[in-house]
């Protein structure tokens, strides 16, 4: 019998992810046996570690390094947690169609980004979400939120915060849409690279669990994917820094998006790129440099301060 062992994180929609996973590969590959192995991270075990803008792959290192020693054949990422660089020997084999990638406001009186009243408390720990918002809604109030999905719920609940930013497909996925939520438009709060969609890794030298993961490989959100990370990885910006870069279809065309800004959004640079697929890489890398002779870099390390004078945030 083939069998593979796919690691995850521990959260809820991490296990989600994991298991939607496997009974697609189940589906596909008839008496195909896939293990789950739970493993605890650096940003799982200590959110501190979540406070730097220039933290990277807290929430994949050691799933990664149980990956290239053996211990598992496949891990299932949200793929906006998954470096732009990774370690020799890994490789991304597989992506999946995206979900629905927009940011949401969640709260329990059901307003909206507009409706929220002058001086609302709402709670995100992304740097990304807060500078386009608050260059959208400079009288909001935003405060960390730390925890998985159901912590910060709760902690809404609790009336700490009026309504919350959370990623819509995260929501989705779990089915918590007993409180109200509202979708923000793509082009008032570009997404997190790679947010909606799951990132498959395996090793290089596995061609057995890279042709397994191969049914669950979605072409046009691939192009997507490369434009997108190819952006992030030439600007210099980790998943937790104030900056995005979103790309989108366009009949047979990309359009790469990309928003970068200071921590408290009173300045904000956007630009976009469009081309040929088959450039998807280009795309990404001439809005990066653009965007950084434009004053980006300046922005990125103004977050970097910042982010080691305030309370950690939680993920993007």
């Amino acid at each position: 019998m083939k069998k593979l062992v796919l690691g995850t994180r521990g959260s809820a929609l991490a296990l989600w992810q994991a298991r939607h996973v496997a009974a697609e590969l189940r589906k596909a590959h008839s008496g195909l046996e896939v293990e789950e192995q739970i493993i605890q991270t650096e940003g799982d075990r200590n959110m501190k570690v979540l406070g730097a803008t220039s933290a990277r792959g807290v929430f994949v290192r050691e799933i990664e390094q149980a990956l290239l020693s053996g211990r598992i054949d496949l891990a299932v990422h949200s793929l906006k947690d998954l470096p732009t660089a990774q370690p020799a020997g890994l490789h991304l084999a597989a992506v999946s169609d995206r979900h629905d990638p927009r940011d949401a406001i969640m709260s329990e009186q059901g307003f909206d980004l507009d409706s929220l009243p002058r001086g609302a408390v709402l709670g995100t720990g992304s740097f990304r979400r807060r500078t386009q918002l608050l260059n959208l809604r400079p009288d909001l109030v935003i405060r960390p939120v730390r925890g998985n999905l159901q912590t910060r719920i709760r902690k809404l609940g609790e009336k700490r915060y009026d309504a919350l930013v959370l990623a819509l497909a995260g929501v989705q996925r779990l089915g918590m849409d007993q409180i109200p939520i509202h979708a923000i438009p793509e082009e008032r709060c570009l997404p997190a690279v790679g947010q909606g969609i799951l990132g498959l890794e395996t090793r290089v030298d596995d061609r057995q669990a890279t042709e397994f993961v191969q049914v669950l490989e979605h072409g046009p959100t691939r192009k997507v994917v490369r434009a997108e990370r190819s952006f992030l990885h030439h600007l210099g910006g980790g998943c937790l820094a104030p900056a995005t870069g979103f790309a989108t279809w366009e009949g047979d065309r990309l359009l790469v998006r990309a928003v970068v800004g200071d921590p408290d959004g009173r300045k904000v640079i956007r630009d976009q790129e469009t081309g040929p697929p088959e450039d998807a890489d280009g795309l990404g890398r001439r809005l990066a440099r653009r965007m950084l002779q434009a004053g980006a870099a300046r922005m990125l390390e103004q977050a970097r301060q910042a982010a080691e004078e305030a309370e950690p945030p939680a993920p993007s």
